[in-house]
């Protein structure tokens, strides 16, 4: 049996990969969830499909079923904590990449409650803000030698990434040989900071800089990043941001990426 959710199919191969994840770091109540499967295909479903929750298919359960699970385990962890399990399968931590986007927020994504504060301090706690692509959300990856995502920051659209860094590099069980990033990491106070870990950086200075020692044959490694963005992006609740809070947005990135783990 295969339950299809949009162009996607949750067989029942990577259905029994994923359940024990779920049931390892899903909330405990006074009773066994209903319909776990169907509730999580339709979660996938709406994430893979940018729709709305109340578009979930009849035949994946009430909508309302799926929209509360998901914002619900997402303000508990549950979804990244499914992210860390996932990763039990190897980190690979010869190379290990940064990099960010800044991904265009539909104009829903604006309706966070401002919790007595101005629209300004909402934008800013929600990781909401105006670049030159428009309004959206900056999302920082750390990734592995694979390709594969350990973890994430969010930041306003027109934030940069540097100053995220060394929360991504918190994210490591343990030193890598390269931190690879591109010129938008350039700092000579980063690359110490990288060398204070005991990993080396790959790191090109800026057309303005004097050289610094950045190996192309790990450098060149970089599009592993790039193609670990462009699996994520695959969701459309991805490419555009949906979500009103951080929080939401967070666990939808953890979700995808653990997936993107289990099929790895």
């Amino acid at each position: 049996m295969a339950v299809e959710y949009g162009s996607e199919v949750l067989t029942d191969a990577e259905w029994k990969i994923l359940h024990p994840l779920i049931e390892a770091c899903r909330p405990r109540g006074k009773t066994p969830p209903q319909h776990l499967r169907r509730t999580v295909t339709a979660i996938l479903w709406r994430h893979t499909n940018g729709a709305k929750w109340r578009a979930i298919p009849p035949d994946l359960g009430p909508w309302w079923m799926a929209a509360q699970t998901f914002i619900r385990w997402a303000r508990l962890g549950v979804w990244e904590r499914l992210l860390d399990l996932a990763q039990q399968r190897g980190v690979a931590l010869g190379m290990t990449f940064l990099d960010g986007t800044t991904i265009r927020a539909h104009p829903k994504a604006a309706g966070a409650s401002k919790k007595g504060g101005s629209g300004a301090r909402r934008d800013v706690r929600e990781g909401l803000g105006r670049s030159r692509g428009g309004y959206g959300t900056k999302a920082c990856v750390i990734a592995d030698g694979g390709g594969r995502a350990l973890g994430f920051t969010l930041a306003p659209g027109q934030a940069h990434e540097l100053p995220l860094a060394p929360d991504l590099l918190d994210i490591l069980p343990d030193v890598p040989a390269w931190i690879v990033a591109d010129r938008g990491y350039a700092s000579d106070a980063f690359r110490q900071h990288v060398w204070d870990l005991g990993a080396r950086p790959a790191v090109p200075a800026k057309s303005n800089e004097a050289p610094v020692a950045c190996p192309a044959w790990i450098y060149n490694n970089r599009n592993i990043v790039e193609r670990l963005w462009a699996r994520l992006k695959e969701w459309r609740a991805i490419a555009t941001r949906h979500e009103k809070t951080a929080v939401s947005f967070m666990g939808v990135l953890c979700l995808a990426a653990a997936l993107d783990w289990l099929k790895s």
